[in-house]
C-alpha cells in the first residue's frame, strides 16, 4: 500500500504533468492533424472544389538565380493547366539570370519578364518587383512562388486553382524541404514542416494569420483593394505573411494539401542563410493582428513545462525509490509522444517530405522553441535598419 501513496510534491508533478498532457493533445488533435484530417476529408469527397479553370498569372522575383531558373521554369511553364502566364521580374541580377530568360521567353510564349529599376530608393525590392509582376499581370487569379522552388507534379496549379470558388480570394499552399542528408538539413526541414502545421492548420479552422510565398495565391483585385503593400514597403520581408495577415478571413481562405500541389524547397547550404531568414521572419512577426502567435506561444510554453515536469517527476521517484511515481510520470510522456509520431509522420507521409521522425522526434520537439528564442535574441540585438529597405 506503502507504493501507491504520494506525497505532495509527486501529487503536484503528476497533476500538473496530466494537466500539461491535456493541453498538448488538444494542440495535436485540435491543430497540428488538421492538414491529415482535411486529406480524409478530401477523399471522402466531403470538400466542394471547382470546376472552373480560370485563367492566371504566375509571379516571380529572380536575383542571381540563373541556374535556379533554368530548372524551375520549364517545371512550371509546362504546367498541365488550359490558360496562364508566366512573369518574372529580374531584380538587378548581375549573373546570366536575363540571358536565361530571353533563352527560354523564344521557346514558352506565354514567359514573359521585366525588371526593376536601379534608381529605386527606400522601399524592398522585392516587393517592387512582386509589384511590378502584378501590375503586368493580365489575369485576375496570381499565382506566387520563388526561384529556388519546385512544383511536385504537373498538376499544381490545377489542384491550386480547384479551389477558386466564387467566394474564395485566397489560397495557401504547403511547401517543404526536398529531403537531403545531414543533420543541419533534417533540421531545417522540420521547422519547416511543423510551422506549416501551425499555419495551416490555424486556415483550416477558420483562422488563417500568415501565408509563406513559396506556394500562394490570391486575387489582384484584392491585392490593389489593400493598397498592395503600402503599410510596409521600407521593410525588408512582409510581402506574404504580414500581407496575408491583413486580408485574410474565415470566408476569403482556403488551403489545398494535396501532395501533387505541394512545393518543394531546394536546400539551404549554409547555416547563416538561414539563420538570417529565421530573423528577418521574426522581425516581421512582431506586427501580425490576431492571437494565434500568442496561443502558440502558449503551445510551445506548456510544451517546455511539460517535459520539465516529467523529467522532474521521473527524477524525483528514482531518488525517493518510488517506481510508481517514477513510472507515471515517464508514461505519461510517453503517451505524448505516441500521439506526437503519429499525427507528425502520417502528415509528413502527405505531404511528401520523405522524412520519419521517431529518435529525433524529442530532440526537435525541444530545440525547436530554443531556436526560436535564440533567433528572437538574435533580433533584439541587431539594427533596426538591418530589416529594412532592402
Amino acid at each position: 500500500m506503502e507504493a501507491l501513496t504520494f506525497n505532495t510534491i509527486e501529487l503536484i508533478l503528476l497533476s500538473a504533468a496530466g494537466i500539461l498532457f491535456i493541453i498538448q493533445l488538444i494542440y495535436y488533435f485540435g491543430l497540428y492533424n488538421r492538414i491529415h484530417r482535411h486529406n480524409t476529408s478530401v477523399r471522402k469527397e466531403e470538400v466542394h472544389f471547382s470546376r472552373e479553370f480560370p485563367p492566371l498569372s504566375v509571379i516571380l522575383c529572380a536575383r542571381n538565380d540563373a541556374e535556379n531558373l533554368r530548372k524551375l521554369l520549364p517545371v512550371i511553364l509546362e504546367q498541365d493547366y488550359p490558360q496562364f502566364e508566366v512573369i518574372v521580374i529580374n531584380d538587378a541580377s548581375t549573373d546570366d539570370t536575363e540571358d536565361v530568360l530571353g533563352m527560354l521567353e523564344e521557346k514558352y510564349p506565354h514567359l514573359y519578364h521585366s525588371f526593376t529599376p536601379e534608381s529605386a530608393r527606400y522601399i524592398s525590392h522585392k516587393k517592387l518587383a512582386l509589384t511590378l509582376g502584378i501590375k503586368a499581370s493580365k489575369h485576375d487569379w496570381l499565382v506566387f512562388t520563388e526561384t529556388n522552388c519546385i512544383p511536385a507534379s504537373n498538376q499544381w496549379l490545377k489542384l491550386m486553382a480547384r479551389n477558386f470558388t466564387s467566394q474564395t480570394q485566397i489560397v495557401l499552399g504547403y511547401s517543404g524541404y526536398d529531403r537531403t542528408k545531414g543533420w543541419f538539413h533534417k533540421k531545417v526541414a522540420f521547422d519547416m514542416f511543423f510551422q506549416s502545421l501551425r499555419y495551416l492548420g490555424f486556415a483550416l479552422i477558420g483562422k488563417p494569420y500568415m501565408g509563406i510565398g513559396r506556394n500562394l495565391a490570391y486575387r489582384k483585385e484584392l491585392f490593389f483593394k489593400q493598397k498592395g503593400y503600402s503599410s510596409y514597403l521600407n521593410l525588408q520581408r512582409g510581402e506574404d505573411d504580414l500581407f496575408i495577415n491583413q486580408i485574410a478571413t474565415h470566408d476569403n481562405t482556403r488551403v489545398e494539401t494535396d501532395y501533387n500541389a505541394t512545393i518543394r524547397i531546394q536546400p539551404i547550404e549554409r547555416p547563416k542563410d538561414w539563420k538570417e531568414e529565421k530573423v528577418s521572419n521574426i522581425a516581421t512577426a512582431r506586427y501580425f493582428h490576431g492571437i494565434q502567435r500568442y496561443l502558440l506561444g502558449f503551445e510551445t510554453l506548456s510544451r517546455l513545462i511539460f517535459y520539465g515536469v516529467c523529467i522532474t517527476g521521473i527524477v524525483f521517484g528514482i531518488l525517493s525509490l518510488h517506481w510508481l511515481a517514477a513510472g507515471i510520470a515517464l508514461f505519461i510522456w510517453i503517451l505524448r509522444y505516441l500521439v506526437q509520431a503519429i499525427v507528425i509522420n502520417q502528415t509528413a507521409k502527405e505531404m511528401g517530405g520523405g522524412r520519419k521522425y521517431y529518435f529525433s522526434l524529442p530532440v526537435f520537439d525541444l530545440l525547436q522553441p530554443i531556436q526560436s528564442l535564440k533567433f528572437k535574441l538574435c533580433r533584439h540585438y541587431r539594427r533596426k535598419g538591418d530589416f529594412m529597405r532592402r
